[in-house]
């Protein structure tokens, strides 16, 4: 494409930005679909975000994408949130429409639409979710949803009892807080049909950690990690070991951004383009299985 004055930009802002993988993602979806928009990366501390969400308004950005350690703390300056982004406080997506900021969270929905796109049906099942943070914050209250039970382990069982009674009581469900355990997974994965970690045990360097002991894992399982470095955790290859259906990190960064492309544009993401790209730039990071 020609970069030319009628040329949108979005962005990411976060700290440290430098191996996102957004901007290759994003700027070939562009290119395949011949839109004169660029992506670029932005490094912003702590004390300067305040000042860039200024700066995005004031140049016109079309729409950024908000990455650690921004994402709670963005909220303050947007004019409107949807509704996922406010119950759990933490946006990874900025529309900017005519100088109003609307934020949006795109990463619960991404690992939803990633299930299903590997054929893995959460309707009427039940998902065991490892962690209580972040990301599995935002994937609770999407799971929630689209699942018949929901059950949350953390190793700080407080924190997911509270994320548990956060999400009974904005959705009247029954959702269940635990601690993350081997005495409680040994009880719990036996009837459990989509098992999901977000948590960063296995990331690397610490590639030989699992957060369940493999003897734990069983074929009826359909098993995701949100980690995609490396693309395939010691969690997933002993999923795959037992027969498990198992669906890498990468499916997730790969939807939640297709979510955004679709929110500033208002066109189908090309998937496929983007996560080939997104490969082929993990493959220069030395990233493999």
């Amino acid at each position: 494409m020609k970069i030319n004055g009628k040329t949108k930009v979005c962005a990411v802002i976060g700290d440290p930005v430098d191996h996102s993988l957004s901007p290759v993602m994003h700027n070939a979806a562009f290119k395949e679909l011949g839109l004169n928009i660029v992506y670029v990366a932005f490094s912003v501390k702590t004390e300067g975000l305040e000042d860039a969400i200024l700066g995005a308004k004031s140049l016109g950005l079309l729409g950024l994408n908000v990455t650690m350690p921004h994402k709670h703390a963005i909220i303050q300056y947007l004019d409107e949130t949807d509704s996922t982004a406010k119950a759990i406080g933490a946006v990874n997506t900025i529309l900017n429409e005519r100088g109003r900021l609307f934020g949006y969270n795109t990463d619960g929905k991404g690992v939803m639409i990633a299930l299903k796109e590997n054929r893995i049906d959460s309707e009427e099942k039940k998902m065991l979710l490892l962690g209580a943070g972040g990301a599995a914050k935002a994937i609770a209250f999407q799971a929630t949803q689209e699942t018949d039970e929901l059950v949350i382990l953390n190793r700080t069982e407080e924190k997911a009892k509270q994320l548990a009674e956060l999400l009974n009581k904005t959705f009247g469900t029954k959702v269940t807080g635990r601690t993350l355990s081997v005495e409680v997974l040994k009880e719990e994965l036996g009837n459990t049909d989509v098992l999901v970690n977000a948590t960063s045990v296995g990331m690397s360097p610490d590639v030989n950690a699992s957060p369940v002991p493999a003897d734990l894992l069983h074929s009826g399982l359909c098993v995701m990690d949100i980690i995609y470095n490396p693309l395939e955790t010691k969690f997933l290859k002993d999923a795959k070991i037992v027969g498990a259906k198992v669906v890498s990190g990468l499916e997730m960064l790969l939807y939640q951004g297709a979510f955004a492309f679709e929110i500033w544009t208002n066109c189908p993401a090309p998937v496929d383009v983007m996560k080939k790209v997104a490969l082929s730039k993990l493959a220069e990071q030395g990233v493999r299985p």
